[in-house]
């Protein structure tokens, strides 16, 4: 009998979603789907009935940060701690769902997995319980972002990759814009924010020099990032940074507020660090240094996929005893 069952609800095109996609089919022990419906995302699915993860010997493993309490052992993937940081998310609820079933969880299971050393950190003094293990699993990166033909020189553009959320920082950007007049944007976002978004745009008189984009695959997204001049990624927290990551494996660099240490941690000297979160005049001035450098930097070794389902292989293998 398998005594690994997966919640594999997660799996989409959002950050954790992405991630789901790709750890999942590459873990080497063998699992089945944990069989729930609805959405792992949902505070009161924490105590729903899962009587397959009841058994003594089972292990329940979560790609995202979704408790059962009633699962007698899970391990969860606790990508970042941003719902309880970030501006503008009800911080209240999501306080009391990471202070009871989620913490109870990880307590529970003595270690907890993550995708940085700055989450990592956070978590270690959200935990508030040095006997739980917390694990750096890494993040990957798709085989489809690579370097390829330089941006064209005739018709450059930056390019941001997110949403409109407030730590997202977007609107620091369409801010600049205002200043830096010759500068085009192109920004991917969920399809549903498009209209707001590009409301902010036009309030501020750069709307016809961004473009909103949604709806790419990871193919059509390295080409956007092959063909900017930089990606701008101005967000005041994250637990990863993705979009940096894919944007330097394309040979693209990164212009970044330097007080977000996961996008830091990623780009390194691989970009430009603005040293303001919203002083839209440095970040025009940040913004037209990018866009006339026609820079391009050498990919980082590793952030492989292979090796992030391995460490979560053998973190759930241990678990098993």
């Amino acid at each position: 009998m398998t005594r690994v069952l997966v919640d594999d609800r997660y799996r989409g095109t959002h950050g954790i979603g992405r991630y789901a996609a790709e750890v999942l089919p590459r873990l080497t022990v063998p699992w089945q789907d944990l069989g729930l419906d609805g959405t792992p995302f949902r505070p009161t699915d924490a105590f729903r009935s899962v009587p397959s993860a009841a058994a003594p010997d089972a292990v329940v493993y979560s790609p995202g940060y979704g408790a059962l309490v009633r699962a007698r052992r899970q391990l969860l993937t606790l990508h970042d701690l941003i719902q309880l940081q970030a501006p503008g998310l009800s911080r209240w609820k999501f306080a009391a769902y990471y202070a009871g079933p989620v913490r109870r969880v990880v307590r529970r299971a003595g270690v907890v997995l993550t995708v940085s050393e700055t989450s990592a950190r956070a978590l270690r003094e959200w935990v508030e319980d040095d006997a739980v293990e917390i694990v750096n699993a890494g993040n990957g990166c798709s085989d489809a972002f690579f370097p390829g033909d330089a941006a064209d020189a005739a018709d450059p553009y930056l390019l941001f990759v997110g949403n409109g959320r407030a730590h997202k920082n977007l609107d620091t950007v369409l801010d600049a814009l205002g200043s830096a007049r010759d500068v085009r944007l192109v920004a991917v976002v969920p399809a549903g924010e498009i209209t707001e978004l590009s409301a902010r745009a036009t309030q501020r008189g750069v709307g016809a020099r961004v473009r909103w984009v949604s709806g790419v695959d990871d193919e059509q997204l390295a080409g956007l990032y092959r063909g900017a001049a930089a990606t701008v990624m101005p967000s005041m927290l994250e637990g990863f940074g993705l979009p940096a990551l894919e944007s330097i494996r394309c040979g693209v660099p990164v212009l970044y507020w330097a007080g977000c240490e996961a996008v830091a941690e990623i780009v390194g000297e691989r970009g430009w660090a603005v040293s303001s979160p919203d002083d839209a005049h440095e970040w025009a001035d940040a913004l037209t240094g990018a866009v006339s450098s026609a820079r391009r930097v050498d990919p980082p070794e590793g952030y492989d996929w292979g090796r992030t389902a391995r460490i979560v292989s053998e973190t759930i293998s241990r678990m098993l005893g």
